[in-house]
């Protein structure tokens, strides 16, 4: 809860230079409010924006920075660096970052809360240098993020809402995201690298059906609050993927692995790949270090499964069900974990015995969607998570992992 304010100073267009706040300024609805110089929101000051306030150079706040409705709009643009510093958080509505003067111009080394959206209109945003952080609330969104315009740094997201991290490092943006979470205690924080993570997480080590690591990038992406499963999805780019991993054909081959620190190796992940927005996805239900990789199944999976992914649940004998097959031999197929997500990341359907007394899935949900199992679920597109362990030699347990999409036609 807000604190009502004692002092309203209502400013329908000021210029101050070198302005330090010691009371209550609030910046009301309709109204400009503008500082030529360095902005200081002094210790126990209250700054509250509703208006449109403009930023030309530096932002500090030591007091409380807040809003009451959801109206303001607080723009940092400028033609010289502005740092963004102070030792309280600052809690901003709508926020536009709008600075050519460098490709990096804005120092973040404070802490910014967005409620609304934050428009990267130009330069981007360094917290990674100076040690600031960056958080989006449960709503909150953002526009115009590009190579020239992002996050250097941490990005934390509150709440359950699909999010993509607006995040780049070396000039380049490459985002990652998360789906629809039921935890409303989920806090998710992600960090993209331009960097080999070979020297900290030794690419050699790695499962066996795991064939080409990305050597150039990797992300950092961590449920700081409570933990559950997700989907991610990881972005490539031309410039900075390396080639062997985007060769064709991509659908199958393209995969997302996760550093396991308990395993000290990498693991897959299984990918779902979008060539149309460059982005691979995949269910996890744990959180660290992730890129993309290439896998070889053909000649790792101890035997050849085959998955029908079109569901016509008609009573007609033909595909009524999610077909899994291993030819002659159904050892593979014995105790396989199976998971169908709707586009919005919401499971619908899970077992861990498929084909087993006839648990399967028949366009009908089971799962997070329907417990009772008894709603026929729309036509559509969906997305399958399949798991089992199988024995790779020396009695070690090694777990496949395909993710890719269903294709349900209920009619």
């Amino acid at each position: 809860m807000r604190l009502l304010i004692l002092i309203i100073l209502v400013f329908p267009l000021a210029v101050i230079a070198q302005t330090s706040n010691k009371g209550t300024l609030y910046v009301s609805e309709g109204t400009e409010f503008s500082t030529v110089e360095r902005f200081n929101n002094l210790e126990y000051a209250e700054f509250y924006n509703d208006g449109e306030s403009f930023i030309y150079s530096h932002f500090n706040n030591d007091g409380v920075v807040d809003f009451y409705g959801e109206t303001g709009t607080t723009r940092f643009t400028g033609n010289n660096l502005q740092q963004i510093s102070g030792g309280e958080a600052s809690y901003f509505y709508n926020v536009i970052f709008e600075n050519n003067s460098e490709a990096a111009p804005f120092q973040l080394s404070g802490d910014i809360h967005i409620a609304g959206e934050s428009n990267f209109f130009q330069g981007v945003v360094d917290n990674d240098n100076y040690g600031g952080s960056f958080t989006f609330g449960e709503t909150a969104g953002h526009t115009n993020t590009s190579n020239a315009s992002h996050v250097d740094g941490h990005v934390i997201h509150y709440g359950t809402e699909d999010f993509k991290f607006p995040i780049g490092d070396g000039g380049f943006y490459r985002f990652a995201g998360t789906a629809e979470m039921e935890n409303t205690n989920s806090i998710v924080e992600a960090k993209y690298y331009l960097e080999n993570s070979d020297a900290l997480y030794p690419h050699d080590l790695r499962s066996e059906f795991v064939e080409i690591i990305n050597k150039n990038e990797y992300w950092a992406i961590e449920n700081i609050g409570d933990s559950e499963e997700t989907f991610i999805s990881l972005s490539w780019n031309d410039e900075t993927t390396p080639s062997e991993i985007l060769a064709t054909p991509r659908e199958e081959a393209i995969h997302i692995v996760r550093w396991d620190e308990m395993e000290n190796r990498w693991v897959d992940e299984g990918g779902i790949v979008n060539n149309a927005n460059q982005t691979v996805s995949t269910m996890v239900d744990k959180f660290g270090v992730f890129t993309l990789a290439r896998i070889n199944e053909v000649s790792v999976i101890p035997c050849q499964i085959a998955v029908y992914n079109a569901v016509t649940p008609n009573g007609d004998g033909v595909n009524d069900y999610f077909s899994i097959t291993s030819g002659a031999s159904n050892t593979c197929t014995e105790n396989i974990t199976v998971e169908v997500y709707n586009r919005w990341g919401v499971k619908v359907f899970e077992t861990d015995n498929y084909g087993e007394q006839g648990d399967l899935f028949d366009g009908y949900s089971r799962g997070r969607l329907n417990v009772n199992g008894n709603e026929q679920l729309p036509s559509g597109t969906y997305f399958y998570i399949l798991k089992f362990d199988y024995s790779v030699g020396n009695q070690e347990i090694d777990t496949f992992k395909k993710a890719g999409y269903l294709y349900l036609n209920a009619n």
